[in-house]
């Protein structure tokens, strides 16, 4: 791997476990401001209070959560988006570029590409170029790839996951990230199948924060390298506190039932 990219991977994920909590912002595009991510700086601090490794923000937004004081916190710069009020919402553009992240002090950049979609094929397009030009910079790329369209049944089948996930690898990302499928045997096959880290998404905002810590246990005993996750997180009633429980069983090993008690505590 070039050293560059070992270096800003370092940033982003824990040295020590080799996982990472990363928690994205950039819902905005898609949906507007929405709670949790009204004021960014606030939004921000409450996360790296807690210790996440990195946070996910589109390049203007970058300014916003700036808090130039405190502790640092990896960041992703997203290239891709589209928004809710379009008639083709699941159709990812291109919004930026690798050397623009790279000019906003990015350790990384992701992109989002939906597999079934009728525009697949451009996203395919995009995926490949921002590869090649990610891996010349020696910048970390995060895919984030899900199964949405006409012929998908079931994003969480575990056939559907690992296909998204082995699509990832081989179109050379760095980390990939895709849908939890529910249950630890089904996951551990998705991510045997990959030879870079895989980190799940959290979806729609989950109502129990139990069931949310026991699907990221759950993922890592099953080889996943930690978590992408943002609503469930920056939505929730106090985020510094969650995210120090995420830390407990992401890096700690530790049990639900014991982050849930420091969480409550």
């Amino acid at each position: 791997m070039h050293i560059g990219k070992a270096i800003r991977l370092e940033r982003i994920f824990n040295r020590n476990t080799g996982r990472t909590i990363i928690v994205p912002m950039d819902h905005g595009v898609t949906v507007g401001p929405i709670d949790g991510l009204v004021d960014m700086r606030e939004a921000v601090g409450r996360v790296v209070d807690g210790g996440a490794n990195a946070v996910i923000e589109h390049k203007g937004l970058v300014r916003c959560g700036h808090r130039a004081q405190g502790k640092d916190i990896g960041l992703i710069v997203h290239l891709s988006a589209s928004t809710s009020l379009s008639p083709f919402p699941n159709a990812k553009s291109l919004v930026a570029s690798v050397e623009d992240a790279i000019r906003l002090g990015a350790d990384a950049v992701s992109i989002h590409c939906n597999l079934g979609d009728e525009t697949e094929a451009a996203m395919l397009g995009d995926f490949g170029r921002m590869s090649s030009e990610a891996a010349n910079w020696g910048i970390p790329l995060l895919a984030m790839v899900y199964a949405r369209g006409p012929k998908v049944k079931n994003e969480y089948d575990p056939a559907v996951v690992a296909h998204c996930a082995r699509v990832g690898t081989e179109l050379g990302a760095d980390v990939v990230k895709v849908n939890y499928t529910g249950d630890k045997e089904t996951f551990a096959r998705v991510c045997d199948a990959c030879c870079i880290p895989v980190v799940i998404a959290g979806g729609p905002k989950l109502d129990s924060t139990e069931a949310f810590l026991q699907m990221v246990h759950d993922s890592l005993e099953a080889g996943g390298a930690g978590l992408s996750v943002g609503r469930n997180v920056f939505q929730h009633e106090n985020p510094t506190r969650l995210v120090e429980a995420l830390n407990m069983i992401v890096h700690g090993d530790e049990s639900v039932e014991a982050a849930l008690k420091h969480l409550n505590a």
